[in-house]
């Protein structure tokens, strides 16, 4: 089925409210999810909508949650997401964040008690159109080992970056440090695909093309060891520093088992005027003309935009097996 924007926001936010979740909440999930979905993220877009709900029914996530934030120190936010969606919790800190950058230069924003922190890229991408540079980390259920290992204890820990770029959509940086997204997994296991034999290991250790396999094994990181050890240190900034579940605490994102998986996600806002470098996106003009200028060269988020625009334009559309399961809601 094919939606405009506006109508896929309205047609999911109405499934959450249906099912008791508060309709801010609902519209702030419902706007997240469709967007994830016109950026060509599928495997954090409509695909989530069924494990979001049946984790509702059972208290996994509380759906009368409301996020609530206590500056701690003058450039500290902290927001409680009350483990309901994270998506209200992230809304509120977008919406904080800026003036405390601005009257001290850097802002540092903490979420904790939360959930699926989803496309990053579209958070830390909001503070860049405000003119500020961002960078966000967040935590996730346990699904790649330490570097060596065979037991999941870190997630695949995506980071985010965003800044401005004069005359041009923002610079976006966002990436998992498996060597795909979960979702990518996900989503083949719910369309009955086979995966290539290096996105992940069985629980023995070994390659497997098995996305049901992939799932209760590990994920490859990106990057080998490198990537191991990144997923360490976002371990640290998102769950460490905010008091969430670090991943191997945390319950999946992807069922409805086990405990509110009360995850961390940890933004970090800039403004890149603070040493009085009012030239800071003009600059980075430079940067990204260098890099365009070069045949087959892409400037990092560039594609995800590209689709997003073709996606408000000309709608999105909705397959037919994820109808179905929504049927069932």
């Amino acid at each position: 089925m094919k939606f405009t924007i506006e109508q896929a926001e309205d047609f999911v936010a109405s499934i959450f409210e249906k099912n008791g979740v508060l309709p801010k909440s609902a519209r702030s999930t419902a706007r997240a999810l469709v967007a994830a979905e016109a950026a060509g993220q599928g495997g954090h877009g409509f695909r989530r909508i069924a494990a979001y709900i049946s984790q509702l029914h059972v208290g996994k996530i509380d759906g009368k949650a409301m996020p609530s934030a206590k500056t701690l120190r003058p450039g500290v936010l902290c927001v409680d997401a009350g483990h309901g969606y994270a998506y209200p919790a992230i809304d509120l800190a977008i919406e904080l964040l800026p003036a405390m950058a601005r009257a001290q230069g850097i802002a540092l924003g903490l979420i904790n008690r939360s959930h699926h922190a989803g496309v990053m890229a579209l958070t830390v991408e909001r503070l860049a159109e405000q003119g500020l540079v961002a960078f966000m980390v967040a935590n996730a259920p346990a699904s790649m080992a330490p570097w060596g290992g065979i037991k999941p204890l870190y997630g695949t820990n995506p980071i985010a970056f965003a800044a401005p770029v004069a005359d041009a959509d923002p610079l976006v940086i966002d990436l998992a440090l498996s060597k795909v997204a979960r979702g990518k997994i996900m989503a083949a296991r719910q369309k009955g695909e086979t995966i290539p034999d290096d996105w992940a290991l069985d629980a023995q250790g070994r390659p497997t093309t098995d996305p049901n396999e992939a799932i209760n094994g590990t994920m490859v990181p990106a990057g080998d060891a490198k990537g191991a050890a990144l997923a360490l240190m976002v371990e640290v900034m998102a769950a460490g520093l905010t008091g969430g579940n670090f991943g191997f605490q945390a319950s999946s994102l992807l069922d409805d088992t086990g405990t509110a998986p009360s995850l961390g996600h940890t933004i970090i806002a800039i403004d890149p005027d603070i040493a009085g470098n009012d030239a800071f996106a003009t600059r980075l003009r430079l940067m990204a003309n260098e890099i365009e200028g070069q045949e087959n060269a892409r400037l990092p988020g560039r594609r995800s935009q590209g689709v997003r625009k073709h996606a408000l334009e000309h709608g999105i559309v909705m397959d037919d097996d994820i109808l179905a399961e929504i049927s069932k809601l």
